[in-house]
């Protein structure tokens, strides 16, 4: 009997097998995490943002009205974001961001979400929670639970750095206690 092709092969009408389970399951990984995208970027682009703006007014609703400095947003942000400045820049034109400069530290920028801000967030709210509900139908309240713990399993694969959102490439970090970063040199 011939073996079944798995659903993710049928998809990307991919004739020969992956190389390994484990070569098949980051590709899942990220073929979800593209539909996924898609999903809540139609979602929010409705409401004038893109998917990156969204997450950054997350970031601040979450930081209260203490704000957060620029870097620790782009640190947070669940895709990198190069242009954090750009994102920033759109978002206080808009009026849903406020920056000013920190008065012990004139080099450090602080964001506040503005009211209209936390207006636009709570407008947000209930779309994008039934988004969330209806790209995890197909999956059980266990199954969910499951899957989360075995993406948590897949990230800790990591170095920490990566996971918590440090833009070093892969491989410069040091893994020694105490000591800074290795950065390759440009001689």
């Amino acid at each position: 009997m011939p073996k079944k092709t798995s659903a993710l092969r049928d998809e990307l009408k991919q004739t020969r097998p992956f190389s390994s389970t484990a070569h098949e399951a980051a590709i899942a990984v990220l073929r979800t995490a593209s539909l996924l995208q898609r999903h809540f970027a139609q979602v929010v682009e409705g409401s004038g943002v893109t998917i990156q703006q969204y997450n950054v007014l997350r970031i601040l609703r979450g930081a209260g009205s203490a704000g957060m400095p620029t870097l620790a947003i782009r640190d947070r942000m669940i895709e990198e974001a190069a242009g954090i400045t750009r994102l920033l820049d759109k978002l206080e034109s808009a009026g849903f961001v406020m920056r000013e400069r920190s008065s012990p530290d004139r080099r450090q920028v602080l964001c506040q979400i503005t009211p209209l801000g936390l207006r636009l967030l709570s407008e947000m709210d209930e779309p994008i929670d039934s988004a969330s509900v209806f790209a995890m139908r197909m999956l059980d309240e266990s199954e969910t639970r499951g899957l989360v713990e075995l993406l948590d399993g897949a990230r800790a694969g990591f170095p920490l750095e990566q996971r918590k959102g440090s833009r070093m490439e892969a491989g410069q970090g040091s893994t020694r206690a105490g000591h800074p970063p290795r950065y390759p040199s440009n001689t």
